[in-house]
């Protein structure tokens, strides 16, 4: 387990959080992940006292102080809290302090749905002091991922193993976003580091991806078993084969058949001007497809998802080809950071689809000298590019200017 404090814990009981997490050491001999301490993920309504990212899960964790040690705490999440048979009382009126757990634990959940991170299950551990001796949960809470505890490094490693399930484990390069989504400063650890505290590899999912479903293997049969297996697959391909051979079509079938029409795309119309679609592309391989200090950047930091468009227009009987690029990333102030550096002239960008073969007839060789807009809104970079198909190109000309605000409102994706 990895510890990345970025902030002092919101509870008492933190400290306690923090020193059982701490006695696992580093690595995966233990349990593995990486632990983010006092943090506070966008849009969660409180500091949390820790979120560990699991290869197989993430566990939100909120402390909860209590008055008094308690040798017995019965806990139901939607229910009066009691300390050895007492209520617990607090001061804003509160019979569960597991209400804000959950919303914290959603908000997290929402948060990675929201910036495309890995959907590994989002489950909530509950950690109580100074001291319980005994907690007592419904079985319908425990069905519901949620573990009220004493954070001793026992109970807490428990909870971990039982809560995150996911079917297949997370990778470095997926882990390292979920650590850029949830943390809102600070760097991911290093590939090496993630790999070292139990997240697989890209070679490692695809092995995990291609066994994981597969059956116990039996003992290899004998020739004789083999025979009747033998024959029925025999006789299986070949009605395949003749059933195959009464659907195609004969000779002798009537040519004047057409064949079914191949769809069109869809126009998109912006202040009454038609934008064809030209093809669309989306990847996770953000600095893979950008070139120039762009791609330095991306290279060092965290890019949630790069989409790709592109689309052509006719401007008083010329052509002119379009290229969006719409760039995801972690938050809004990576954002800026990567809209100053794209915004340089000469500092790079992101390949166009026409670059990399996606060309269409008509349309334009490559989007040099093109009129260039970045934009950034939220956690999102937006590079718009718009050149003429053909004849003299002047990315100053007034007529892709205005082509290049309109296009600021086409789809990045067509689908």
């Amino acid at each position: 387990m990895r510890l990345i404090r970025l902030g002092t814990e919101p509870s008492a009981v933190g400290a306690d959080v923090r020193a059982a997490l701490s006695t696992w050491g580093v690595g995966d001999a233990v349990l593995g992940g990486v632990a983010l301490l006092g943090v506070r993920p966008p849009d969660c309504p409180r500091e949390l006292d820790a979120v560990i990212v699991l290869p197989r899960g993430v566990l939100v964790v909120v402390g909860v102080d209590l008055p008094d040690p308690a040798m017995r705490l019965e806990a139901p999440l939607n229910g009066q809290w009691k300390i050895d048979g007492w209520p617990l009382t607090r001061p804003d009126g509160a019979t569960s302090p597991a209400a804000e757990a959950l919303a914290a634990a959603t908000a997290v959940a929402r948060r990675i749905q929201d910036m495309r991170g890995e959907p590994l299950p989002v489950t909530t551990v509950v950690a109580v002091g100074p001291y319980v001796g005994q907690v007592v949960q419904p079985t319908v809470d425990l069905n519901r991922g949620v573990r009220v505890l004493h954070p001793k490094p026992t109970s807490l490693l428990a909870a971990a193993r039982e809560l995150a399930t996911s079917d297949r484990p997370c990778s470095a390069e997926h882990a390292a976003k979920l650590v850029a989504v949830l943390a809102p400063t600070g760097a991911p650890p290093a590939r090496p580091h993630l790999v070292a505290e139990g997240f697989s590899d890209t070679a490692a999912d695809l092995a995990s991806a291609s066994t994981m479903l597969l059956p116990k293997i039996a003992p290899p049969p004998t020739k004789r078993q083999l025979l009747p297996y033998v024959g029925g697959v025999v006789v299986a391909v070949l009605l395949i084969v003749a059933l195959v051979i009464s659907l195609s079509p004969s000779d002798s079938a009537d040519s004047s058949t057409s064949p079914s029409p191949t769809p069109q795309p869809t126009t998109v119309v912006v202040d009454g001007r038609s934008f064809t679609p030209r093809g669309a592309d989306r990847t996770d391989d953000c600095a893979g497809h950008a070139f120039g200090d762009v791609q330095v950047w991306l290279s060092q930091h965290v890019c949630m998802q790069l989409r790709r468009a592109q689309y052509e227009t006719t401007v008083d009987g010329r052509r002119a080809g379009v290229a969006i690029a719409e760039l995801s990333l972690p938050d809004a102030t990576r954002a800026g950071e990567l809209h100053a550096i794209a915004s340089v002239a000469g500092a790079g960008g992101v390949t166009p689809l026409v670059a990399e073969g996606r060309t269409w007839p008509g349309g334009p060789a490559s989007f040099d000298r093109s009129a260039i807009d970045v934009s950034a809104k939220g956690a999102q970079v937006r590079i718009t590019q718009v050149v003429w198909a053909e004849g003299e190109r002047d990315p100053a000309d007034p007529a892709l200017a205005e082509l290049t605000d309109q296009a600021l409102r086409l789809p990045a994706s067509q689908q």
